[in-house]
């Protein structure tokens, strides 16, 4: 998948997205019961970078943040996974605002709960020419995702055009369709996703999305298969979450690469003990793109995947925090059936 143009890249993965600050009740509280906040960071494409920098590779942002306090609780969150902050921009005008969302922990039989207050932020104002022309050339993949063309029309022209020159300047472009029916109508989605397709070379997205959104037909390997047909993609990738309980979820997923004409898949996780599920499908693409990266390997990519994926699940927050070490030993363990309850 990668030849020799990739060797002189500065950076594996540049991402472009909205960075969040995610607000929850501790404890399984209820939103609308509780009197305190836990605060972290968050966001999609930043979840991806932060993974894949985890893992050993080097990674950035661009993205737009208020130049206040806040901004700066963001900033230092990005660069405590070792996410590069060379491509922030600052907005330094009066109505500089970092977008919120809160985060309710379900408890069966009461469902997880997400309330978005996120309109008018910073991000929403970014514009083509605040970003450095130097950045196109500079990364082996560029990620972004279905959320942040949901954000407003001038995000989305800004997004097309940027999936346009990485990909001119040599960049593979990775897409999360990530459907978000709170942000935009399936037929809006589907008409403005459709319309980048052909510039996507990694595309990740569910069944379920397929199905309602794209408005696909027949088995998942069918589904996988037609977005290398229809759009020229090479690699599609969706995962697969049973849902046993809200604390307790089976993993699984599926990839399908066109060279080989062949898909991928391995054992599912299974009986995951859920501590925070949001961020758990952005490690899996960044388990995914550090091995294809790292090994140029769709097998391998897909056991970092599900291992990022897995334990994500089990961890607080937004952001990964799991290292190669801890991943490799994932994946030991479940290719042996390994049940020791210590590491030590």
């Amino acid at each position: 998948m990668f030849d020799d143009r990739f060797n002189n890249k500065e950076f594996s993965v540049l991402s472009l997205g909205e960075v969040l600050l995610r607000l929850s009740p501790p404890h399984k509280e209820r939103i609308l019961a509780g009197e305190v906040f836990e605060k972290r960071a968050g966001g999609s494409e930043l979840n991806v970078v932060s993974g894949v920098s985890l893992l050993g590779l080097r990674t950035g942002v661009i993205t737009k943040i208020p130049a206040n306090e806040i901004g700066k609780y963001i900033k230092n969150k990005i660069r405590f996974t070792g996410v590069s902050d060379d491509y922030i921009i600052y907005d330094q005008s009066k109505k500089a605002r970092l977008g919120i969302y809160y985060y309710e922990s379900g408890a069966a039989p009461r469902k997880p709960t997400v309330v978005y207050d996120r309109a008018a932020s910073s991000f929403t104002t970014l514009k083509l020419e605040e970003v450095s022309p130097e950045v196109y050339s500079k990364t082996k993949v560029f990620h972004v995702s279905g959320i942040t063309m949901a954000l407003g029309e001038g995000v989305r022209e800004v997004t097309v055009e940027m999936i346009k020159r990485f990909k001119q300047a040599g960049a593979l472009i990775s897409f999360d369709v990530n459907y978000r029916a709170s942000l935009w109508s399936e037929e809006e989605a589907r008409t403005e996703i459709k319309k980048i397709l052909p510039y996507i070379d990694l595309l990740f997205v569910s069944e379920e999305t397929s199905r309602r959104m794209f408005q696909k037909r027949g088995t998942l390997p069918e589904i996988l298969k037609s977005y290398t047909e229809e759009y020229g993609c090479r690699l599609v990738a969706a995962t697969q979450r049973t849902v046993l309980s809200p604390t307790k979820h089976n993993w699984n997923s599926t990839i399908y690469y066109q060279k080989e004409d062949r898909f991928y898949q391995e054992k599912p996780y299974e009986q995951i003990e859920v501590v925070d599920r949001i961020g758990s499908g952005d490690a899996y693409l960044a388990g995914v793109i550090f091995g294809l990266l790292k090994y140029n390997s769709v097998e391998v990519a897909l056991e970092f995947g599900n291992a990022m994926a897995a334990i994500k699940n089990t961890i607080p927050g937004d952001m990964p925090v799991s290292d190669f070490q801890e991943i490799k030993k994932v994946i030991e363990d479940h290719k042996e059936n390994n049940t020791t309850e210590l590491n030590r």
